[in-house]
């Protein structure tokens, strides 16, 4: 099957309020009126008036300088509470916390030293495992 898409683009402007129909460009043939290039239209077809679009306009630039503040100062505002609840999950560690590593390994606190820890991971072979303080993801909760 052949299928056709017909797409009717009506563009507006301010000094021609009514939409161009087909009909209206039968009239201005006949009369000769409206054809761009001719002696009646010395523009050629190109329109009259109002900005072009290679103006500059600085209320725009200065309205994206703004909006790239503001985010700026959300992401850092959000990332500095981001840091702040990690140091703080960090410091709360003791022992008996059921913790995930950033590997993904479950484990239970055995020992808090300065900067690594030490997890026991299996109670059947008493299997521990040292990590670093800060390779852990998060603390889990006692039902997990």
């Amino acid at each position: 099957m052949n299928y056709q898409l017909f797409v009717t683009l009506t563009l507006a402007q301010n000094d021609d309020p009514a939409p161009f129909t087909p009909e209206m460009q039968n009239q201005g043939a006949q009369t000769g009126e409206g054809q761009p290039g001719t002696a009646q239209d010395p523009n050629g077809g190109q329109p009259t008036g109002g900005t072009g679009g290679g103006s500059f306009d600085p209320m725009f630039f200065f309205l994206m300088i703004g909006l790239l503040v503001v985010m700026m100062i959300f992401f850092s505002s959000s990332q500095r509470r981001e840091k702040k609840r990690r140091k703080t999950m960090l410091e709360a560690l003791k022992k008996g916390d059921r913790i995930q590593s950033v590997g993904g390994i479950i484990g239970s606190v055995v020992d808090i030293r300065e900067d690594e820890i030490v997890v026991k991971v299996d109670e059947n072979t008493n299997t521990r495992l040292r990590f670093a303080r800060n390779a852990v993801q998060n603390v889990l909760n006692k039902d997990e």
